[in-house]
């Protein structure tokens, strides 16, 4: 195998949202497909999504609204959370995209560009990122409600901590804003759900935990990721591997140079704290990761393998993350596009 193979599996991911789907309880789960269904390939992803029953989407910004609208076709609704941002009328009008109006700027000019159109709010109930605040909604809201939004959101700033003061601050800042409007409510993403029923109101927007990811601890994995041997080297003890002489063999060794680095999304932090799998015998990273390639020692290995996992069933996308330093999300939606992506399951 001389390219890195991402494997897909469509049908971990469908599992993972029916099961997101059943903690809703009552609610309806949408799900979140930004980032190009968080790198694994909207246009593949999505439609298996609206097969297993998804009928609400949630993208950042209206291009990839239309993207996932050309996927789709006719019928799913599809909510943009960067709402309706100047010079995008055209797309969110041909593309029947719904904006999630952040700012009364946002309000005014929706109903200029596009009077009639479909639009949701979102409200800033304390994370200080996107939304109206509650004075900004004051001024509104009687005209932005007559005009009849289809959803009112907010996003949970700390749900993946269960404990945290800010949860509880947060469900009482969107329930004073949009208790009484009649209006379908989301608060929470794959952490809120977890949370519970005070959470969920009329809509859930399934994410990461869709993908595998934390902290949906039940879900099914999704990603593998084999990279190719490209060449295996003997070196004697003492010798150095990689960019700075940063390792040094303490003995006679085997090191295997990998063909993904870096530009592949497999981030230089990596270095000397993460391992790639042979089967069930995991090898340890050595060197730093370079652009293309990165050094693993294989001295302890029976056999010459022709590839390694760095995701797969012994390390998942969390598992990489912890060890680099960062999270799920990030080693997802870095995934680069020289890796040939095999899509097992699904409509595929």
């Amino acid at each position: 195998m001389a390219q890195a193979v991402l494997s897909i599996d469509l049908d971990a991911i469908t599992r993972n949202w029916r099961a997101l789907s059943a903690l809703s309880g009552a609610a309806e789960a949408g799900a979140v497909v930004k980032a190009d269904c968080y790198g694994l390939g909207a246009g593949t992803v999505a439609p298996a999504l609206a097969a297993a029953g998804a009928r609400r989407f949630f993208v950042a910004e209206a291009h990839e609204g239309a993207a996932i609208r050309r996927a789709l076709g006719a019928g799913p609704e599809i909510f943009v959370f960067a709402g309706h941002m100047a010079g995008d009328a055209w797309v969110i009008g041909d593309a029947g995209l719904i904006p999630m109006l952040n700012s009364p700027d946002q309000w005014a000019r929706h109903r200029a560009a596009l009077p009639g159109h479909a639009f949701g709010l979102q409200f800033d109930s304390g994370m200080n990122r996107l939304g109206l605040e509650a004075a900004d909604w004051r001024a509104i809201s009687a005209e932005a409600l007559a005009a009849g939004p289809r959803l009112l959101m907010s996003h949970l700033a700390c749900a993946d901590e269960p404990g945290h003061e800010m949860n509880a601050r947060q469900l009482a800042a969107f329930r004073a804003m949009t208790d009484g409007t009649g209006v379908a409510r989301s608060l929470s993403a794959t952490g809120g759900i977890l949370l519970g029923p005070d959470y969920h109101f009329d809509v859930t927007r399934p994410g990461i935990g869709l993908y595998g990811g934390a902290p949906f601890a039940d879900a099914a994995p999704v990603v593998r990721l084999s990279l190719p041997v490209i060449q295996i080297r003997e070196i004697p003890a003492g010798e150095t591997v990689g960019y700075g002489n940063t390792w040094t063999a303490s003995r006679p060794s085997r090191i295997a140079t990998l063909g993904a680095g870096y530009a592949d999304g497999l981030i230089r932090a990596m270095t000397g704290k993460a391992q790639v799998w042979h089967g069930d015998t995991p090898c340890p990273l050595v060197g730093r990761v370079s652009m293309d390639s990165m050094g693993v020692d294989v001295t302890d290995l029976a056999d010459t393998p022709e590839t390694l996992d760095i995701l797969g069933p012994h390390q998942g996308v969390d598992a990489l993350a912890t060890m680099a330093g960062t999270i799920g999300y990030e080693v997802l939606t870095a995934l680069g596009h020289r890796y040939a992506r095999h899509y097992r399951g699904g409509a595929a």
